[in-house]
């Protein structure tokens, strides 16, 4: 198969980005601050509420093809991850309440030219969500949606109607709320499935060494594909999710297929809209690593806090081998800082960026 080879013109600057991205971020900043003025406390612009911090082991691999071995993934080895499950939207809400679930892997110890100026870690974040793509897809798409929640700043059920109807689909935030949509967008309504079963993906396109691709955990172990659509029971608690993966992982360990899934045509593949789904029949998802989780405690208060509150998942955390890329990820540079920095602020928290899987609390 005929791969795209990465260069710098895979990427095109959209017009007005800068101006967009920066009012993509102070509307951000500004919900961010009625969030806090309701809970007294601060949480991420999205994914804000946590169902379990995990330990684990990313192992790569041996012997991948030339065109997998690439990045972090050029040799076989085993890094410690750390793992923040959660729930897409940008407050605290039921989980009876459908919405994207998020994985969220920090990968420990992989040594490289960073992206960030100034960075001294040394981790990869991959930040992958239970669905293939965004339904804003571009810089313009997005600013135009944030514009609209933001008119909603304050009004809180009806941000909750907004966050709930997100996870139905683009189109339907605009219904919720009682507003004309200002883009023509579309969605599908999604269940309210254990989260442990949910395949998860990067959305947006990164940097592959060589090549171009998006990225994708999936379900591997028997006990968590046995879990794959199986329904949230609507009379479970206000944190089901949360004890879900509590007793699970109390139980038993899990492991999760790590995929790429690279461009092979920027026509049909495009990097600068990731509202498009990349047809799997040009490229299928390749196995590249395990994820192996072994048995824990999942969300002891220590976790929680460290997990929440101290830790910061940024997809620029990382290496310049697996460089994210097109508008929504160059955006994201800007928005994931400026939220990071707001909430270690008001939490009064120190931002960690761990180097050894000891610092994460058990």
């Amino acid at each position: 198969m005929d791969y795209l080879r990465y260069s710098d013109a895979v990427e095109v600057m959209q017009p007005d980005e800068d101006r967009l991205g920066d009012e993509i971020v102070a509307s951000m900043s500004q919900i961010n601050r009625a969030v806090f003025d309701r809970h007294r406390h601060a949480t991420r612009d999205a994914h804000a509420k946590s169902h379990g911090i995990l330990k684990g082991e990313l192992v790569v691999d041996a012997d991948l093809p030339a065109h997998l071995a690439q990045g972090l993934f050029a040799q076989a080895g085993r890094y410690d991850v750390i793992i923040r499950l959660s729930s897409a939207p940008g407050d605290i809400h039921s989980d009876k309440v459908p919405a994207l679930r998020g994985m969220a892997i920090k990968v420990l110890g992989v040594a490289g030219e960073r992206l960030l100026p100034g960075d001294l870690g040394s981790t990869q974040d991959f930040l992958l969500v239970s669905a293939p793509t965004i339904p804003f897809g571009h810089v313009r798409a997005y600013h135009e949606f944030q514009h609209t929640l933001q008119q909603l700043d304050g009004v809180s059920d009806t941000l909750q109607a907004a966050a709930a109807a997100l996870a139905r689909g683009a189109q339907t935030v605009f219904d919720a709320v009682g507003v004309k949509a200002p883009l023509v967008v579309t969605g599908q309504s999604i269940p309210n499935d254990h989260i442990l079963g949910e395949t998860f993906h990067s959305m947006a396109a990164i940097r592959f060494g060589d090549h171009v691709a998006k990225i994708s955990a999936a379900p591997d172990s028997p006990q968590v594909r046995a879990l794959t659509g199986v329904a949230v029971d609507a009379h479970e608690g206000y944190s089901v999710l949360r004890d879900l993966v509590v007793d699970f992982f109390r139980r038993q360990g899990a492991e999760y297929r790590l995929r790429a899934q690279l461009c092979t045509d920027l026509s049909t593949m495009p990097v600068e809209d990731a509202s498009v789904v990349w047809p799997e029949e040009a490229s299928p998802h390749q196995p590249i690593a395990r994820l192996v989780i072994p048995p824990q405690e999942a969300y002891s208060p220590a976790r929680r806090v460290f997990g929440d509150d101290r830790l910061s998942f940024n997809p620029w955390h990382g290496i310049a081998p697996h460089r994210p890329l097109g508008s929504i990820m160059r955006v994201r540079a800007k928005a994931y800082e400026a939220s990071s920095a707001f909430r270690h602020a008001m939490n009064v928290q120190p931002r960690v960026e761990p180097k050894d899987i000891s610092e994460l609390p058990d």
